[in-house]
């Protein structure tokens, strides 16, 4: 039997050693499509909840559980208890993913294969969030299942819709759930080969818009100068939420302050794919309008499709609006902002209904104490470099969440993923290179933290 390791360089030659099963373990379960938005894959969720059940006793977890409530999709709960005197470490990842889009758009072919191309492997799921978990399983593995700190394992089944039912969950769980430190592998690092830890996310808030101007629709040369069409009035109304350089028009929004990170132009434009020519939009730096601003995007217009169109007056547009949110913003408050500056910008007296989507409240994530202090530690020992203090433009609002049910808890949330990941989009993919320190850094902070008294 291989010895538990006690040192760092124990630590590593155990990670590096289990990377090649980790990696095959991976695989298995990114040919599980647990797409939790679409109802038709419950069951494939259900199989993903189960598989993840399966690897956490095969390591030797005192206790495993599948637990939903109201409906909710399936969570796996598992416990290595604390040796005497020892702090608990909650490893938290989450097992459901994207749907995969239009599969042509995958260059290795099914999304559902993990395909290595060079340095990194390609399928849905694989840096967000089943890479995450691997990061788990690589750093349990490498001290055979007996970590030298107590671990908990919470692996969510519903984080890609929303983690509608996580605050019921944390209730129905919240003594089992309590622990020093929560690590949140959910987020991503700096750039390959430089780690990071996310110590502030934006929030959000959606809104449905649908615009109305006529009861039926009308031939565009008999009225068209005189009524208007219901499309090129929402047009109008949403050009409103911006001004001519493109920040956020809706009053009252927050600005946080801005991280001290250097994010070059040219970096944007290489890691964002934007087309030559096409220009940055807002003021301010960069990181600053990612970070620590608001944004509003318009993320769907239901309207006659081009090949259907016909010289006609539509009566009716819809649109879906996303708002992201600065860290010290209220999202309620901020969703009814945009609800009210939509309702003073209806064009033409048209007829305007707004119905309020998913909110969530940005995070603010300190990062002090010791176990902070151990995390640094371990990160810069794995990785060679110290790791970045930076935000996230996407939200996490279960970090929300999980501070306000552990107040007294070190949460760190870092990540597998690099800024060419592409989680949520086609070809999403992990560097192998970076996969391997992160699961050495995450095995490393818990041989730190068994410094630490609980």
């Amino acid at each position: 039997m291989t010895a538990v390791p006690t040192t760092a360089e124990d630590v590593r030659a155990a990670v590096e050693r289990e990377l090649p099963g980790v990696l095959a373990t991976l695989k298995d379960h990114v040919a599980i499509p647990s797409v939790s938005a679409d109802p038709g894959r419950d069951d494939q969720v259900r199989a993903s909840a189960d598989f993840v059940a399966a690897q956490l006793r095969s390591l030797g977890a005192a206790e495993v559980t599948i637990s939903s409530v109201d409906g909710g999709k399936p969570a796996v709960i598992a416990h290595f208890p604390a040796p005497a005197g020892q702090p608990t470490v909650c490893l938290y990842a989450h097992h459901d993913v994207q749907p995969e889009g239009d599969r042509s758009l995958w260059d290795t072919g099914d999304p559902f294969v993990q395909t290595q191309v060079g340095e990194r492997v390609f399928g849905r799921g694989v840096a967000d969030d089943k890479g995450g978990l691997a990061m788990h399983l690589a750093a349990l593995r490498a001290f055979g299942g007996k970590p030298p700190v107590g671990v908990t394992l919470f692996i969510e089944g519903e984080e890609e819709v929303g983690s509608p039912t996580l605050r019921a969950l944390l209730d129905k769980h919240r003594d089992e759930l309590a622990s020093d430190v929560f690590v949140i592998g959910d987020s991503g690092n700096w750039e390959v080969g430089v780690p990071a830890f996310t110590n502030t996310l934006r929030g959000l808030a959606e809104a449905y818009v649908e615009l109305r101007t006529i009861d039926h629709a009308l031939h565009s040369g008999m009225f068209g100068g005189l009524v208007p069409d219901a499309l090129t009035a929402i047009c109008r109304l949403l050009a409103t939420l911006h001004d001519e350089q493109g920040n956020v028009a809706v009053e009252g929004l927050h600005t946080a302050p801005t991280p001290d990170v250097d994010y070059p132009e040219d970096r944007v434009r290489r890691e964002s794919a934007i087309l030559d020519g096409v220009q940055l939009i807002g003021e301010g730096p960069y990181t600053e309008r990612i970070w620590a601003k608001p944004s509003i995007t318009v993320v769907g217009l239901d309207a006659t499709p081009v090949d259907k169109a016909s010289n006609t007056l539509w009566p009716v547009a819809k649109a879906k609006i996303s708002m992201r949110l600065a860290p010290g913003q209220d999202a309620a408050d901020a969703q009814q902002k945009l609800i009210k500056h939509l309702e003073d910008h209806v064009p033409w007296g048209a007829q305007l209904t707004v119905t309020g989507g998913e909110t969530g409240n940005p995070s603010v994530v300190p990062f002090d104490g010791p176990y902070a202090e151990a995390a640094r530690s371990a990160f810069t020992d794995a990785w060679g470099t110290e790791p970045v203090f930076m935000g996230q433009g996407g939200s996490i609002p279960m970090i929300a969440d999980f501070a306000e049910a552990y107040p007294d808890a070190t949460i760190l949330v870092t990540g597998v993923c690099d800024p060419d990941s592409r989680p949520h989009g086609s070809n999403e993919s992990l560097h192998l290179g970076d996969f391997g320190r992160a699961a050495v850094g995450e095995a490393l902070l818990l041989l730190n933290c068994s410094a630490i008294t609980a």
